[in-house]
């Protein structure tokens, strides 16, 4: 009985979740078009702030529960699971070309991250020095990505592309979607740590593990769909910019902010395995896509490879169990 309702919160949990960014982003970005907040700005800051808002919580419900483990896993899992799985289907699905100067200054700014990341954590310990650094990079990427969409000095074809998706409704409406959807996202949340923690005891499986697999794929689910409708809508920019912005945010913000409820001890896995997957992944990406000399692309082979690397870390991760 305890293993189905279990199930049963991480199901329901994973729904709501998804619903729940959808209403958010969709309210959040409507309120700061009805302020005149420009465009570019709020699809580079809100838009993706609000694909990240289900890891952010996820992670603060974990920390809060006493599950550390299951926060740092769901940050790091959740940036392999967008490039491999999110990243890999989107271009099998259909081939993704980069034109936007905006994202060719995000590939790089995303390594930068990654590494910084890495470099606080080469002690296995996240202390709350670490998260206050981490949270301040956070703070300098919302200015930097402020002041390049304000300040562009080329074309930007993101700009017409998030001209069409950001809703034009009144502000009324935009602030009543921005609150229900937080408060769905807080309640949905709460209900698959409350499923993901419960079936980690039944398995005897670490939280870590949990949270790199059932729960960094379900918090992504709003990616996925993110991704693969706006490449279908041919906004190839948009689909890449959604996972490269939710990468760091996730590193910043999904895992800075447990460090400040409490130090956090790391798995020594957390380096050997799962960082070295996440930066491999992370250099794939922007060798596939950066476009030194034009336009970058993401191919149906390349897209193969990253979700063929996705496969094989999930197959390390069973492994591992044995």
């Amino acid at each position: 009985m305890d293993l189905f309702i279990s199930i049963a919160a991480i199901l329901a949990g994973f729904v709501l979740l998804v619903w729940g960014a959808d209403r958010f982003v969709y309210g959040a970005a409507a309120t700061a078009r009805n302020l005149g907040v420009p465009t570019l700005v709020i699809g580079l800051t809100v838009v993706g702030f609000g694909t990240s808002a289900p890891e952010i919580l996820v992670s603060i419900m974990a920390a809060f529960n006493g599950n550390p483990g299951l926060a740092v896993g769901n940050a790091i899992g959740s940036n392999i699971t967008n490039i491999g799985l999110v990243l890999g289907v989107t271009a099998l699905v259909t081939p993704l070309m980069v034109n936007s100067g905006t994202l060719r200054r995000e590939f790089p700014m995303m390594l930068l991250v990654s590494l910084l990341a890495l470099v606080l954590v080469l002690d296995l310990t996240l202390s709350t020095l670490d998260s206050l650094v981490l949270l301040f990079g956070l703070v300098f990427m919302l200015v930097w990505l402020i002041r390049i969409a304000k300040y562009k000095k080329f074309p930007e074809p993101m700009q017409s592309e998030y001209e069409r998706e950001i809703p034009i409704i009144s502000l009324k409406k935009a602030v009543f979607w921005t609150v229900f959807g937080l408060i769905i996202l807080l309640l949905s949340s709460r209900m698959l740590v409350y499923g993901a923690i419960n079936i980690a005891t039944m398995l005897g499986v670490s939280d870590l593990i949990i949270g790199l697999t059932v729960v960094a794929i379900g918090t992504s689910l709003p990616e996925l769909a993110a991704s693969v409708m706006s490449a279908l809508k041919k906004e190839h920019d948009i689909a890449i910019g959604n996972i490269l912005g939710s990468n760091m945010y996730n590193l910043l913000a999904v895992l800075g902010v447990p460090g400040l409820i409490a130090p956090i001890s790391l798995d020594p896995e957390v380096l050997n395995r799962d960082f070295v997957f996440m930066i491999g992944l992370s250099i794939a990406l922007f060798i596939f896509a950066y476009g030194i000399k034009g336009p970058g692309r993401i191919n149906r082979l390349e897209g193969f490879v990253l979700l063929g690397v996705y496969v094989s870390y999930i197959v390390i991760l069973y492994l591992g169990l044995q």
